[in-house]
């Protein structure tokens, strides 16, 4: 990450609590963990939460073209930032709950950067609908989580017939997470 991207995260971070809750920007191993599954022939992957873009860069950097990466983020700086350093990628200043109504079919994945869990639940329900409507039959969500628990509530993942795989623990992040990697139940 460059310099100038940590510091507009840290000030976002500052400015905009509510918005930016991590406490820092995803690290090089979280972020190759949460793209390992990715085809770069499998079609368009939606991004949620982008932020300065650590996971971005990883997405393309796993092969899939700009144009295939559809990034969401309602934080307007952030959306600048994005433009400004991925030519191609498709940005979206919108809600993730809103994922649902993107203009794109057949997407292989949705690679969250969210805090999922501090969300109330009907705005996880919102996300992962669009999740679903949106994702190929055997597509993922991916995302991490900090704690010891699946990052979507129970109700959730019982109403959509969720199943999931986890990653091991990566300690190198700040703090250390671990990847879920959630299917619709066939």
């Amino acid at each position: 990450m460059a310099r100038s991207d940590f510091a507009l995260f840290m000030g976002q971070l500052f400015r905009k609590p509510h918005q930016v809750v991590a406490l820092a920007p995803s690290s090089a191993g979280l972020c190759a963990e949460m793209v390992a599954e990715l085809d770069p022939d499998g079609g368009p992957v939606i991004e949620l939460g982008a932020g300065t873009g650590n996971i971005t860069r990883a997405i393309l950097g796993a092969g899939i073209a700009p144009e295939q990466c559809h990034s969401i983020e309602m934080n307007p700086d952030f959306c600048d930032r994005l433009r400004g350093n991925f030519p191609g990628l498709n940005v979206h200043q919108m809600s993730a709950g809103d994922c649902g109504d993107l203009d794109v079919e057949n997407v292989q994945a949705v690679v969250s950067g969210l805090p999922l869990l501090s969300m109330p639940v009907q705005l996880q329900r919102d996300i992962l609908g669009g999740f679903a409507r949106k994702v190929r039959p055997g597509g993922q969500y991916v995302q991490f989580t900090y704690g010891p628990k699946p990052p979507v509530t129970r109700v959730v993942r019982e109403e959509l017939g969720l199943d999931w795989r986890k990653s091991g623990k990566i300690w190198w992040n700040m703090p250390p997470a671990r990847v879920y990697r959630f299917t619709q139940a066939a």
